[in-house]
C-alpha cells in the first residue's frame, strides 16, 4: 500500500492540508480562508481558535480528496507564517488577544525605546535581526503590557507563547492535555530572542523586554519526531516530524540545499532567501541573517533574507480597498491592454518599508500620474512593485554574499503571472525559474518531516524531485533597465517620512 505525507500550511490568509507522495506530487488538498482582522490602522489581527479550528478542517478535506486515512499517513509536517504572535493560558487553551500578525505595525514605540540604548541594530550581531515591528519579540511584550492581568500571569508561569507553528503543534499534540511545546529554529529565529550561534533563547534580551522565559517554547531541529497526534484527532498517532517557517519550508522545496542557492516566493508578502551554507553572513545592507533550517543533530544551515511586507497583498488591496478588479487574476489582464507603466510606480509600503530600507516611517504611494494615465497603467505598475522590490533585494544579496546571483527560483501564487515573471527576468538581467510543483511551502515542510522517519533517505533524493516547469530568459537592454531602476529608487524616497508625532 502507498504511503504519504501530510503538510500543515498554516499561512496569513488560510489554512491548508497537502497530501504528497513519495515523488513529492500533490494527491490532494484541502484549504480554508480565516478573518483578517483590523481594528484599526496598523493592527493586523487573526483568530487563533478559528486557525485551530480551520486546520483540523482542512485536514479532514484533504484526507477525504484521497480517500485515505491516519493510517496511509507516514507524518505530519508543519509550516506556518513567522512572527505571527500567539499567547495562550496554559491551562485553559485559551488565548489571552488575538493572534497578531507579522503585518501589525503597532509596537513602533516599543521599537524606538529599545533602540534609544544602542540603535536598531542593537541585538543584531546576536540574533541577525534590527529591531522592528515585524518580529515576535515586541508583539510579545504588547500583549504583556497592555492585556489585563497578562503580566502576572505571565510571571506566574500560566501563559505560552508561540508562531503558529507553535500554537498548531501545540493543539494537535493534546493541547491542554499534554500539548508538546516546541518550536524549530527558524521560527525561534524570528522572535529578536534567540542566539543565531548558541540556537538558545538570549536571557539578556529576554530581561530587556520583560518577557518570562517559561512563556518561551523548546527550540528543536527542523526535521526530527516531536510528538504524536493525540488520540482525540483524526491523525492520532501519526508522528509529527518536521517544521519549518514557510520562507524556509519554501526554500526547502525548491532543494536549494546549497550555499549559493536561491529563492523568491511571491505570497501575500514577497520573500528572497539566499543559502549561506553554514557561514553565518552579516549582512551589511539591510538583510535579515537567519536560519535556513538544522536537521536533526547536523550543523545548521544559515541564510540571508529579503523581506518585502507587500506583494500579492497589493493586488487584493485593488480588489478589496478600491475596487478596480472582482478578482486577483483580473489585473494581468489589465495590465496586458498597456506596453509600459506610462510613468506611474506604486511603492507599496503599507506597513513601512521593509528590506532593503527598514523604514516605518514610510506609506505607499502612486508617483508619476499624469492625465495620460489610466486604470490600465495603474495594474501594471501595482505588477511590477513587486519585480522592482525584489531587484532590491537581489542587489543587496549580491552586496553581502559577495556570489552573483545567476538565476532565481520562483514559487507562489503570482509566478503563475506570465507577465510579471518575464518583467522580473527583465529587471534581474538572469533566468527566472518555474518548477513543476509551486507548492513548495508545504513540500518543503513534507519533506523534513519524510526525512526524520526515512520516507526520503538524504538531500539528494529530494533534489532528485525537482524539476522545472518554465522559465524566463531577460530580454531587457541594460540601459532601459537601470533606467527603470532610477525612477523606481525616485518613487521610493518619496514614501519617506511620512509618518510622524502627528500621523500614523
Amino acid at each position: 500500500m502507498s504511503k504519504y505525507i501530510i503538510a500543515i500550511d498554516q499561512g496569513t490568509t488560510s489554512s491548508r492540508a497537502i497530501v504528497f507522495d513519495h515523488d513529492g506530487t500533490i494527491v490532494s488538498t484541502g484549504q480554508m480562508e480565516h478573518q483578517q482582522i483590523f481594528p484599526q490602522a496598523g493592527w493586523v489581527e487573526h483568530d487563533a481558535n478559528e486557525i485551530w479550528n480551520n486546520v483540523r478542517e482542512v485536514i479532514a478535506v484533504a484526507l477525504a480528496g484521497a480517500s485515505l486515512t491516519r493510517h496511509d499517513i507516514v507524518a505530519v509536517g508543519i509550516t506556518n507564517q513567522r512572527e505571527t504572535t500567539v499567547v495562550w493560558n496554559k491551562r485553559t487553551g485559551m488565548p489571552i488577544y488575538n493572534a497578531i500578525v507579522w503585518q501589525d505595525t503597532r509596537t513602533q514605540h516599543m521599537v524606538d525605546e529599545l533602540a534609544g540604548h544602542g540603535g536598531i541594530d542593537r541585538y543584531k550581531q546576536r540574533v541577525g535581526l534590527p529591531l522592528a515591528p515585524y518580529f515576535s519579540g515586541t508583539k510579545i511584550k504588547w500583549i504583556l503590557d497592555n492585556v489585563e492581568g497578562a503580566r502576572e500571569a505571565a510571571e506566574a508561569g500560566e501563559l505560552l507563547f508561540g508562531n503558529t507553528d507553535t500554537w498548531v503543534t501545540w493543539n494537535l499534540t493534546g493541547g491542554t492535555d499534554g500539548g508538546v511545546h516546541i518550536t524549530d529554529v527558524t521560527n525561534a529565529s524570528r522572535t529578536l530572542f534567540m542566539d543565531l550561534e548558541t540556537l538558545d533563547w538570549d536571557a539578556q534580551i529576554l530581561a530587556d523586554f520583560g518577557v518570562p522565559a517559561s512563556m518561551l517554547p523548546a527550540i528543536k531541529s527542523s526535521s526530527e519526531i516531536y510528538g504524536h497526534v493525540h488520540s482525540s484527532q483524526l491523525l492520532r498517532e501519526v508522528p509529527i516530524s518536521g517544521i519549518l517557517g514557510d520562507q524556509q519550508a519554501a526554500t526547502f522545496g525548491q532543494a536549494a540545499f546549497g550555499a549559493g542557492d536561491a529563492k523568491n516566493t511571491y505570497g501575500t508578502g514577497c520573500f528572497l532567501i539566499f543559502n549561506t551554507g553554514t557561514e553565518i553572513v552579516r549582512s551589511s545592507n539591510g538583510l535579515l541573517t537567519t536560519l535556513g533550517y538544522k536537521l536533526g543533530d547536523a550543523d545548521p544551515v544559515y541564510a540571508l533574507e529579503g523581506s518585502i511586507a507587500v506583494a500579492g497583498s497589493l493586488i487584493q488591496w485593488l480588489r478589496d480597498n478600491i475596487g478596480m478588479i472582482a478578482t486577483a487574476p483580473e489585473v494581468e489582464a489589465l495590465a496586458a491592454e498597456v506596453s509600459d507603466n506610462g510613468g506611474v510606480y506604486i511603492v507599496p509600503a503599507f506597513s513601512g518599508l521593509f528590506a532593503p530600507y527598514w523604514r516605518s516611517d514610510a506609506r505607499g504611494a502612486i508617483v508619476g500620474l499624469t492625465r495620460f494615465a489610466n486604470k490600465h497603467h495603474i495594474a501594471r505598475a501595482a505588477l511590477e512593485a513587486t519585480a522592482f522590490q525584489t531587484r532590491e533585494v537581489l542587489d543587496a544579496v549580491n552586496a553581502d554574499a559577495m556570489v552573483p546571483l545567476t538565476e532565481l527560483k520562483v514559487d507562489g501564487g503570482m509566478v503563475a503571472n506570465d507577465a510579471l515573471m518575464q518583467f522580473q527576468a527583465d529587471l534581474l538581467g538572469v533566468p527566472v525559474i518555474r518548477p513543476r510543483v509551486t507548492e513548495t511551502t508545504a513540500l518543503g515542510a513534507a519533506y523534513a518531516a519524510g526525512l526524520a522517519v526515512g520516507f526520503w533517505k538524504d538531500l539528494g533524493e529530494l533534489g532528485a524531485n525537482w524539476s522545472e516547469d518554465k522559465r524566463w530568459e531577460p530580454t531587457m537592454e541594460p540601459a532601459e533597465r537601470e533606467r527603470q531602476m532610477r525612477l523606481w529608487k525616485k518613487a521610493v524616497t518619496r514614501t519617506f517620512d511620512w509618518v510622524d508625532e502627528d500621523v500614523r
